[in-house]
């Protein structure tokens, strides 16, 4: 009996041991039972430290389960050989890529032969520094940027192709040649370089072989193709040699509309580590609303917010940006580049002048006048509103004595505008702070030297070879240009000094300061269109 009912208790037992556990897991299972929370319920804040970590589950809900096999969010697409034959081009101008594709496979040129002068591949191009081309002479290398199909009436060698270079000789005597290769004949035209244009002058230093000096290089167009305007040109020692160049000629036919007045020009930028965005913009702005059509930018470094300006005035088709780089064994890698420029400052001069010219060139047929500038100075007109009533009010005036040549240039005396001149008088009443050049209103008292410093507007039908101040060579004679009056216009440079070579005179130039609001004229439409831009590109709240 005893054993019967310990058997049935210890039955009893287990049964209520199994009762609750079955009780305990239900209620752990419970809540998850219950429908979701309604929709309008916040979610708790995550911990501090799971937002300060950008945990995912902080603010993410858990991906669903067929995304957790989705591709990786990757760019799949495979550019065909025209998306990168055109890349390549919009990247490298010079380089004729389409005219070498078209004929690559035309047994009729004399591509892969053996005879005189082969048309080169591409591929067998000799390039330095991605933007130049090379050629190795008996006397010395070449280094070749641009070449430029000039048909101007006031040339007296008649339609020839210009061809801007390097070249570590002083004095080349090397007799050298011109491949021109058209979309119109099978066999190349070669003819004979007739000149070595020296783009520098002699008293201004590194005169001496084995430094790069700046040329411009001109093959004449025989008559038979005179009309003609060649497709490419390769620079060879002797006739029948194989490039390891090809240079597209640019040829941009002048406008049936008729040309445009003022374009800008603005040499290579180097401004890596100095965020100078929102003072470009007030540039940018201030040249465009005194005349100039478009600014034609070249960069070699620079911060990325001046990028971001650059690219947003491209958008708009305002500015076109041109990369470049320094030929032959000149550095290029950033910073060093920009302390190699600062240090070899004849070096950096000398270079400018491959980009000045470069301009010059591409955009002659386009535009009357070429304004040469930097971004911390512009030309402005005190009795007019602007570059065009400047230039209507000059020309009468600056008609040239019997039996002197035309104007080749219109310059503006260099008037400093430094920065320490404002830090003595604090900031201006009713202007943004963030507005340089309205900001600076005092100057100093007298203009630099007669001819010193000054920036042109040059006539694109005269000049045949540019400095940043004068012209070097003009077409049709001797150059000559004209001093603006003072009254008429001038050259305002904003600076934090004087530059090194007036150090000497800078604190005569620095005393008794004049207040100038000249540029006040413009004041509101200018401030008005840089909030603007600067809104856009996130610079300034939308809501000030």
């Amino acid at each position: 009996m005893r054993g019967w009912w310990s058997g049935w208790t210890r039955s009893r037992v287990r049964w209520l041991a199994a009762l609750v556990c079955w009780g305990g897991l239900a209620a752990l299972a419970l809540p998850r039972l219950q429908p979701p929370p309604p929709a309008h319920r916040a979610r708790p804040a995550p911990p501090s430290r799971l937002l300060l970590q950008s945990e995912p589950a902080a603010s993410t809900p858990p991906a669903p389960l067929h995304a957790l096999h989705a591709l990786p969010a990757t760019d799949t697409r495979v550019l065909t050989e025209d998306e990168l034959r055109a890349d390549a081009e919009r990247r490298l101008p010079s380089l004729p890529l389409a005219y070498w594709h078209r004929h690559k496979d035309d047994k009729n040129k004399y591509y892969k032969k053996k005879e005189c002068a082969p048309f080169p591949s591409i591929y067998d191009l000799e390039f330095h520094n991605t933007y130049w081309q090379t050629m190795h002479s008996s006397e010395g290398a070449f280094h070749l940027y641009g070449a430029y199909m000039d048909r101007r009436n006031t040339s007296r060698i008649g339609p020839a192709v210009r061809v801007l270079a390097v070249h570590d000789r002083i004095k080349p005597t090397i007799a050298t040649h011109c491949q021109l290769w058209f979309e119109e004949r099978d066999q190349p035209v070669v003819v004979r370089n007739l000149e070595y244009k020296y783009v520098w002058n002699s008293k201004w230093g590194n005169y001496r072989d084995r430094v790069l000096q700046p040329y411009l290089l001109a093959c004449v167009l025989p008559a038979e193709v005179r009309d003609l305007v060649p497709a490419s040109v390769s620079l060879v020692e002797n006739p029948c040699d194989r490039a390891t160049n090809n240079l597209r000629v640019h040829y941009d036919a002048p406008p049936t509309g008729g040309r445009k007045e003022f374009a800008v020009c603005v040499k290579g930028l180097d401004f890596l580590h100095e965020d100078l965005s929102v003072r470009l913009v007030e540039w940018i702005e201030l040249v465009r609303l005194l005349g100039a059509d478009k600014i034609f930018f070249y960069e070699l470094q620079v911060h990325p917010n001046i990028t971001k300006v650059l690219d947003y005035y491209a958008n708009l088709g305002a500015v076109t940006v041109t990369p470049i780089t320094l030929p032959g064994g000149q550095p290029n890698l950033p910073g060093l580049q920009h302390m190699y420029l600062k240090k070899k400052t004849t070096h950096k001069r000398q270079m400018e002048l491959i980009p000045y010219n470069d301009c010059l060139y591409r955009h002659m047929y386009e535009y009357r006048w070429l304004a040469l500038l930097d971004i911390d100075e512009v030309i402005v007109p005190l009795e007019d509103g602007g570059w065009s009533g400047l230039m209507r009010r000059a020309l009468p005036l600056s008609a040239p004595a019997p039996g002197k040549p035309p104007r080749s240039s219109y310059h503006a005396s260099n008037l400093y505008f430094l920065d320490s001149l404002r830090h003595e008088h604090g900031w201006e009443e009713g202007v943004p702070r963030y507005m340089h050049m309205l900001q600076h209103v005092y100057r100093t008292r007298n203009f630099t030297k007669p001819g010193q410093y000054v920036k042109a507007f040059h006539e694109t039908d005269r000049v045949l070879a540019l400095h940043n101040h004068f012209p070097l060579a003009c077409l049709g004679g001797a150059c000559s240009s004209y001093a603006l009056e003072t009254r008429h216009a001038r050259l305002q440079h904003y600076r934090a000094d004087c530059v090194t070579a007036l150090s000497k005179t800078c604190a005569e130039l620095r005393a008794q300061p004049e207040r100038d609001t000249s540029l006040w004229r413009w004041k509101d439409v200018l401030v008005s269109r840089a909030d603007e831009a600067l809104t856009k590109l996130g610079f300034l709240p939308p809501h000030r």
